[in-house]
Formats: structure tokens, C-alpha cells, sequence
């Protein structure tokens, strides 16, 4: 069609999301209008598996952690054989292995060498009213030749 100029409009919902949390954690809402009218839908963060949100649903910058919470920390090495143990309800566990290959047991779970040189750390980012701990106890344990260190923080 010669000379023919023109654009075609497609009308396309307009959606607009908001991360909120609410009592469990963070989940994504969709606001998008169908047929005129307002629409909410909640997902979990991947925008596609359906949530229903518990208790009561917030911006999650609203929430508020215990100002100042006291942490206590601990540090210990451990050379030749021996086990040590971080009890459940850590803020954080590291371990960083110099000598052998002690192994790591996660909530009771199957053992894991870790090879000399390994350096890793397990956190949770907010704690006070919010609770937030590692839930697990880790077990570290070394053998004659094995030199390592574990430290790790909770709130008191």
C-alpha cells in the first residue's frame, strides 16, 4: 500500500509491582486494572508462584530491628583431632580450614570435607524482633593433622 503512514495502538494492562513483606517475609504484589477495576496479585519473589500473605502485610522498609542488639562472638581453633560445635540460633558461622580436610555436618546432616584453604561463611542479615538465626547446629570436626577455625556471632 503505497503512501500508507499510520501506527497501531495496542492497549496493553499497565502493571506496576511493590515488594512487601508481611509475618513470614517478602513476597511481590501486582497492581494492574482488568476491565476498568483494580487488581492485586500476590507472588513469591520469582513473580510467578501464587502467596497468601500472613498477619499483616507492610512495606518491608517499615520494619523495624531491635536498635543496638548486643552480639556475642566466639572464636576457636582447633589443630589435630577434635570437635567443635556451633549450637542452632547463630547470627553467623565461618570457618576457614589451614590443614587438612576437616569435615562440616549441618543439622545433623551427612558430613562434608572441607580441603585446606577453604574459607566459608553462613549469615542471616537481620536478627532482633524479627528473630531471624540460623537454624541448624554445625559440626566441625578435624583429624590428626587438621588445623582450622570456627567463629560465629548470636544475639544475647
Amino acid at each position: 500500500m503505497s503512501g500508507t503512514n499510520g501506527s497501531v495502538a495496542i492497549a496493553r494492562p499497565d502493571n506496576e509491582y511493590d515488594v512487601l513483606c508481611d509475618d513470614v517475609g517478602q513476597f511481590l504484589r501486582r497492581y494492574t486494572t482488568e476491565d476498568g477495576a483494580p487488581v492485586t496479585t500476590d507472588t513469591e519473589l520469582d513473580g510467578v508462584t501464587g502467596y497468601t500473605p500472613t498477619g499483616t502485610v507492610r512495606r518491608c522498609e517499615d520494619t523495624v530491628a531491635a536498635a543496638n542488639p548486643v552480639i556475642d562472638s566466639t572464636v576457636q581453633r582447633q589443630t589435630g583431632a577434635g570437635t567443635l560445635t556451633i549450637a542452632a540460633g547463630a547470627r553467623s558461622v565461618t570457618v576457614n580450614v589451614y590443614a587438612g580436610a576437616p569435615t562440616v555436618a549441618i543439622g545433623g546432616g551427612t558430613a562434608v570435607a572441607l580441603p585446606a584453604g577453604t574459607s566459608l561463611t553462613w549469615a542471616v542479615d537481620r536478627g532482633g524482633d524479627t528473630g531471624e538465626t540460623l537454624q541448624d547446629a554445625f559440626v566441625f570436626t578435624g583429624a590428626a593433622g587438621h588445623d582450622f577455625i570456627a567463629c560465629s556471632t548470636r544475639e544475647v
